[in-house]
């Protein structure tokens, strides 16, 4: 692959992957949105959704009379499609740098305020004051908790309130730093490694490629 597109194809991935890094070597837990959560993964991809899908299925019946122009439809059409999933996607919290036994004892501790008819059964919680019920689930991989909804009938309101209060919460903790970071940040590094080694490899090719995929 030449050097432009593999600086488009990698270079996101690059960035949120030392992103990635950086929060699990953070000494707090990282809370964020399922919904905010997809929409950066759908960003770290784009690159490689142009060099591919994108760049497969190119209309070269649209550049002939559109020119460049039509990669700025092409682009507002996959921005579309990741605002589509994104809205499709059930409520969903994801705390990073914290473990399973952490967070239930914090959720122990708050949901008693927020709903005093709150329910535990097994990793499934029940706030029906809030409108929320939801699943926890921590894969073995990472040291990260998603707070998962579970049923159609969702309070986005009672969720929200749900994350200001955690968000809260979680300000106040400490937690030790994840080792897995220190790979995340370095298999980062590699890539951006690999993409300027390749870059001043054969600087002329930028250009080249570039005016080939703008049409010009």
């Amino acid at each position: 692959m030449d050097p432009f597109r593999l600086c488009l194809a990698l270079g996101p991935v690059a960035i949120y992957v030392l992103l990635l890094g950086v929060i699990n070597l953070s000494r707090r837990p990282f809370l964020v949105t399922g919904t905010r959560d997809a929409g950066a993964l759908g960003l770290a991809i784009s690159g490689l959704m142009i060099v591919g899908p994108i760049e497969l299925f190119f209309p070269d019946a649209a550049a002939m009379r559109f020119g460049a122009f039509v990669w700025v439809m092409l682009l507002a059409l996959y921005v579309l499609c990741l605002v589509l999933v994104l809205l499709l996607l059930r409520p969903r919290l994801i705390i990073y740098n914290i473990s399973a036994d952490q967070l239930r004892a914090i959720l122990a501790d708050l949901v008693g305020r927020l709903d005093a008819n709150a329910r535990w059964a097994g990793d499934s919680l029940v706030l029906p004051e809030l409108g929320v019920q939801l699943h926890i689930e921590y894969p073995a991989a990472m040291r990260n908790v998603s707070l998962v909804s579970v049923g159609p009938h969702q309070s986005y309101l009672g969720w929200r309130r749900l994350e200001d209060a955690l968000a809260a919460a979680l300000s106040r903790v400490e937690v030790m730093r994840n080792a897995r970071g220190v790979s995340l940040i370095g298999a980062g590094l590699l890539i951006v490694a690999t993409l300027a080694i390749s870059v001043a490899a054969n600087p002329q090719a930028i250009s080249d490629t570039l005016f080939n995929l703008l049409r010009l």
